[in-house]
């Protein structure tokens, strides 16, 4: 049972909601996944390493340092987290899933490192978009199994790009986030359709 006095039963149940959303459309299959919420400026509630997030509890949530020392039970993925929140100060929850149709899309409609999505009603669902005639470039990005490499990489194209709310890795998955647990889940919600959609229209079934 964890003791952590920052790790308050509300953001633990916000995490638990991401897992189990993600968890109940398939998209985090055996221990794969993992989501946070941000705590403060410094802290995050993040899913620690090894568990099915499909039957996830408040044991297998920690609390850790967005900078700094290392939590002992964090998964290698954690620094992915820790780096979003370091760059986008808007950031209030983040999740990592292996949807089939976003692991799809990293490979089968990847161009010039990303991923359009435009011309479609669902766009509206991201935070920032007010008419369907508009885009939202994913960036889709190698993947590396130096997450902290990965990480500097990443963290220095998301400082100067438009928001996206999102990016790919390429034969892995998506990485989502959003200002609120809320709003998050939308935004994961609205690139599963829309990576879906996009696929069919190229008649690759997802």
């Amino acid at each position: 049972m964890h003791t952590d006095s920052r790790l308050t039963a509300d953001i633990v149940g916000q995490v638990i909601r991401l897992a189990h959303h993600a968890g109940a459309r398939n998209w985090i299959p055996s221990t794969s996944g993992n989501f946070s919420v941000r705590i403060d400026a410094s802290t995050c509630a993040v899913t620690a390493s090894g568990s099915d997030k499909t039957q996830l509890s408040a044991d297998g949530v920690i609390a850790a340092a967005i900078s700094g020392e290392r939590h002992p039970r964090e998964s290698a993925e954690a620094p992915l987290h820790y780096m979003i929140y370091r760059t986008l100060p808007e950031a209030g929850a983040v999740t990592h899933v292996h949807a089939l149709p976003a692991v799809l899309a990293s490979m089968a409609l990847r161009h010039e490192n990303r991923v359009r999505l435009e011309g479609l009603e669902m766009l509206k669902a991201f935070h920032g978009f007010q008419t369907h005639e508009a885009h939202l470039d994913v960036p889709v990005y190698e993947n590396d199994q130096d997450m902290d490499a990965l990480a500097r990489r990443i963290g220095k194209d998301l400082s100067v790009k438009k928001p996206c709310w999102g990016f790919l890795l390429a034969g892995h998955g998506l990485y989502a986030w959003g200002r609120s647990t809320q709003e998050t889940l939308r935004h994961l919600d609205a690139f599963d359709y829309l990576f879906t959609l996009s696929l069919k229209l190229k008649g690759i079934p997802a």
